[in-house]
């Protein structure tokens, strides 16, 4: 079983979702299940709907999955092992006041030390612990072996005992910590392999630590991503749709970052094919928008006519095809949109055209139909006595609402069919 964790606290960023793409590829090569972890315990920074905006962005890149689970409905198994690692002496109650742990921490850094807990509360007397009725945390006793991680991107990792401190795994409100609800949790899905980005990498020996002292048995696998770097890091999977990116072509972009595939354009179902963790950079990779837009551009093309003519409001193949030839100028389903909203918009024309304009068009209002542009250019040019470079121009202008453009004859093309409505 593989997993995708997320907290509902924020919007879905590209390297989220590339998390996402990667659980989804492998456990489709692997024939296990992948679930959906919803980390809701921070109650207090969960932002409403975000859990159903990021399942609904899941399902819009086709990435299924066998079932959602809630963190938070864990709280009693958190708390129950958390109870059986006391009683077996493998955790223990501390009661470091926060004030102490800051002076602590600030000694460290004074002396260029890391700051490590150091086991004050290890080895209190139990009638110490039974009599204090001071706060405490739970802490977990720091493994005596080393601890080896298999990562399939960063190679085998071994942590030393030094490396490790004896971390607090409940606080004193009695809810577990981040590490210690997610050791359990992905112990209690049975997962196989954890696939995160690598800023999760400290985690992994805190996770081994939490269930090897539980007493469990199964080795799990990782695979640490290298971060998405440079500024366009952050950017939410929200607004590239807004900005009129293809699902299909975000997937592929963000597959292609520091992989080595067999052809630049693909689809999430390609990849599965021939995807491999073991391909991916170790070093981290920017993320290019406008390699993402050329890509874009490609899916674009590779559409269906008609399915590409709803993307500019329209269910229609001969506007599909008019999209089409606007692709040489245009990356993005906004920017199409924009191209064929003119077309249809009410035409703004210079004021020198004014008098010209309103011949032209009722001209073209009152003309027969043509099959070819320029038998329809040579009717107009009878009709109001106009030519030359001008006259083409404002033809132009009256079509499209754009002074320049694609080929005016493919234009017409596949408009001819609504010059009622675009020449109004």
């Amino acid at each position: 079983m593989l997993r995708f964790a997320f907290s509902p606290t924020g919007d879905m960023h590209i390297g989220d979702l590339r998390v996402a793409i990667f659980n989804y590829i492998v456990s489709k090569q692997r024939g296990e299940g992948l679930i959906i972890r919803v980390e809701d315990t921070d109650k207090e920074r969960n932002i409403e709907q975000k859990e159903q905006e990021t399942l609904g962005i899941l399902e819009l890149f086709g990435i299924s999955y066998s079932n959602v689970v809630y963190q938070s409905q864990n709280f009693r198994f958190h708390a129950a092992m958390a109870l059986q690692l006391l009683h077996e002496a493998k955790a223990f109650n501390c009661f470091c006041s926060p004030e102490w742990l800051e002076k602590k921490h600030e000694e460290a850094k004074n002396n260029n030390k890391a700051y490590k807990y150091d086991d004050a509360c290890r080895n209190l007397p139990a009638e110490l612990v039974i009599d204090n009725e001071n706060p405490f945390t739970v802490r977990i006793k720091k493994s005596d072996e080393p601890i080896v991680i298999k990562d399939h991107i960063k190679g085998e990792m071994t942590f030393k005992p030094e490396d490790i401190e004896s971390f607090i795994i409940m606080r004193e409100d009695k809810t577990p910590t981040y590490n210690f609800a997610c050791g359990i949790d992905d112990m209690l899905s049975d997962i196989s392999l954890i696939i995160r980005d690598e800023k999760y990498m400290d985690d992994a020996p805190k996770e081994e630590s939490i269930r090897r002292s539980l007493g469990y048995e199964k080795k799990i696998e990782y695979a640490h991503l290298p971060s998405i770097a440079g500024e366009n890091a952050d950017l939410s999977v929200k607004c590239l749709l807004e900005e009129g990116y293809l699902p299909s072509a975000i997937a592929n972009y963000l597959i292609l970052i520091g992989n080595r595939p067999t052809k630049k354009i693909f689809n999430i179902e390609d990849a599965v094919e021939w995807f491999d963790l073991k391909n991916i950079s170790k070093e981290p990779e920017c993320f290019e928008v406008d390699v993402l837009r050329d890509i874009n551009k490609e899916h674009l093309r590779s559409l269906d006519t008609k399915e590409l003519s709803r993307y500019v409001g329209f269910a229609d193949a001969e506007i599909g095809e008019l999209a089409r030839l606007y692709l040489g100028e245009a990356s993005t389903t906004k920017e199409l949109k924009s191209k064929i909203g003119a077309i249809f918009a009410k035409k703004e024309l210079p004021k020198e055209f004014a008098e010209d304009a309103k011949r032209v068009s009722e001209s073209i209002k009152g003309a027969p139909y043509f099959e070819e542009y320029e038998n329809f250019k040579n009717h107009i040019m009878k009709e109001t006595g106009l030519n030359g470079e001008s006259f083409v121009k404002l033809l132009r202008l009256l079509l499209t609402g754009a002074e320049d453009g694609p080929d005016i004859a493919l234009v017409y093309k596949y408009i001819k069919n609504y010059i009622g409505e675009i020449v109004k």
